[in-house]
């Protein structure tokens, strides 16, 4: 393949590591690789990590793709950078970190998230959902009230994305996208607001954070010299902002018009809709205005865990699949293939894909997950498949509120790791009822970034024509009307089972939060 200068390279740090791709200015990879690193489980439901670890993996990643695309690094003229969302960040005056950050999917702060819904301040319009357990202000108030030294030492609070970018350039700045979509700033009604971060606890918040909010692909700055040489790039060469990375997997998989939809399939599902008018629906987060796109809304749904629970299941039920890490026969291709002749519905199980609570459209993070229907003739594949529709179902379920609210989703635009299983594309294109495309790259947010790097590089005008020319599709998968009816039953099975099951997990989570509370407080005196 004739490869087309100059290249881009675009950094995508997610949950469980870094991914780095080489992209040419058409978006086609000359190389991706990537570097895991671990996360931390102090307590049930919480979750942090060691930001050394992403530094490590960044650039061992980033060499490691350089050296096996075998561009000189002469001819990479940009790097754009995503990350997860409401990864929690605090750096004193001299630029360390005061805690380990405290990861997005952490759930500590449930107690402050209720507390903020509560205040009904017009700030809430666009969280019809509720206010995320998952959202950086939250925790922020949750490190008040619990690590009050901590949170008084910080100097700066921001993204995962934001350090990172702090790291290869020396400039602090936000990215419109994360504040906007879980910080509560509004770029067309002031900016902060600041008498909501007072009315919550937090009067003068806002004096922490940087004081630059860049849009996605505007440069933040020249890469230092220092990160250069650690990465092996050219010193100088534009840093362009990034922001969430399913956000910016929108630009990776080119929804940037309205009626069509993004699902970033990963650890999590993130369900992003691109629309040209503001609206409120309860259940859904958004609309989010110029986030991703100037003068264009994003809405928003997801599950928290997805992807995470088929590691979940493979890692603690599946004897042999860690040697097929280390080369060995893979079992989940086993179970692909055996799970695909079991009859739709799993022959009767049920299962809430609630491992870490629910995002979207409950927003309740006391929920815990859920399977019934059990008998002895229900096997480990049978489960394998019932994970797969639960997640599906889960994903209808945003869809569906969506739709049952007059904003029909009209396509989806899939990346990450369920597009490796046929039978799980296939699962919810049926449940759905909808035809998912995939695209030829399919890491979609790594792509973004190198979009946004694209942008900032001067190569392309805007956003929109930079995705236009760096995205194609590949294939479509089409959905079968008669399995969709068939999937119908079991939907509303999964729908009335949250219902049944709410009030229970709500005492079970109270009761073991209690329990948690107890056994601290004896470990303090000792």
């Amino acid at each position: 393949m004739e490869f087309e200068k100059p290249y881009v390279m675009g950094i995508d740090a997610g949950t469980g590591g870094i991914r780095v791709g080489v992209f040419d200015i058409k978006g086609r990879p000359l190389a991706f690789t990537s570097k895991e690193y671990g996360t931390l489980f102090p307590r049930p439901g919480w979750a942090e990590q060691d930001p050394g670890e992403w530094w490590n993996a960044l650039v061992g990643a980033a060499r490691c793709a350089i050296d096996e695309s075998g561009a000189d690094p002469e001819d990479i003229v940009a790097v754009g950078v995503d990350g997860t969302s409401s990864t929690v960040v605090c750096l004193d005056k001299n630029g360390r970190m005061v805690r380990n950050p405290i990861l997005w999917m952490d759930n500590r702060a449930s107690v402050q998230a209720e507390r903020i819904s509560s205040t009904d301040d017009r700030a809430l319009k666009r969280f019809q959902a509720g206010v995320s357990a998952e959202g950086m202000i939250a925790k922020l108030l949750w490190m008040k009230e619990n690590e009050l030294e901590a949170y008084e030492s910080a100097h700066r609070c921001m993204e995962q994305v934001d350090w990172i970018n702090y790291r290869l350039t020396g400039e602090e700045a936000l990215s419109i996208n994360h504040v906007t979509h879980r910080w509560f700033y509004n770029s067309r009604e002031g900016g902060w607001p600041i008498g909501f971060y007072r009315k919550i606890g937090l009067d003068g918040l806002e004096k922490k954070f940087p004081e630059r909010v860049l849009p996605l692909g505007d440069i933040i700055g020249g890469l230092a010299g220092s990160a250069a040489a650690e990465i092996g790039l050219k010193p100088g060469i534009p840093v362009a902002e990034g922001g969430t990375d399913a956000y910016v997997g929108m630009l990776g998989l080119n929804v940037t018009r309205p009626g069509r939809a993004a699902l970033i399939a990963g650890s999590s599902h993130v369900i992003l809709g691109m629309l040209n008018k503001d609206i409120s629906i309860k259940g859904v987060f958004g609309a989010f205005p110029d986030c991703v796109l100037p003068g264009l809304y994003v809405v928003e749904g997801g599950q928290v865990s997805s992807g995470s629970i088929m590691r979940w299941f493979m890692n603690n039920f599946i004897a042999d699949y860690g040697n097929a890490k280390s080369g060995g026969t893979d079992p989940y291709n086993e179970l692909n293939a055996k799970a695909s002749s079991i009859p739709i519905g799993s022959e009767g199980l049920i299962l809430l894909d609630y491992w870490q609570g629910n995002r979207t459209p409950y927003t309740d993070y006391q929920l815990q997950g859920a399977i019934w229907g059990l008998t002895l003739k229900h096997s480990p594949v049978h489960v394998f498949r019932a994970i797969m529709e639960g997640v599906a179902f889960g994903t209808e379920d945003t869809l569906r509120t969506l739709s049952e609210n007059g904003r029909t989703v009209d396509s989806i635009y899939i990346c990450g790791g369920t597009v490796k299983s046929e039978l799980w594309l296939r699962i919810h294109a049926d449940v759905s009822n909808l035809p998912f495309s995939i695209t030829e790259f399919t890491e979609a947010t790594t792509l973004g970034s190198a979009i946004c790097a694209a942008k900032g590089s001067g190569f392309y005008k805007d956003l929109v024509e930079a995705s236009e020319n760096m995205v194609r599709v590949k294939r479509v998968v089409e959905p079968d009307q008669k399995k969709h009816e068939e999937y119908e039953f079991y939907f509303d099975k999964y729908r009335r089972t949250y219902g049944a099951l709410k009030d229970l997990m709500h005492d079970m989570a109270a009761h073991e939060r209690a329990a948690q509370e107890r056994a601290a407080h004896v470990r303090s005196l000792y």
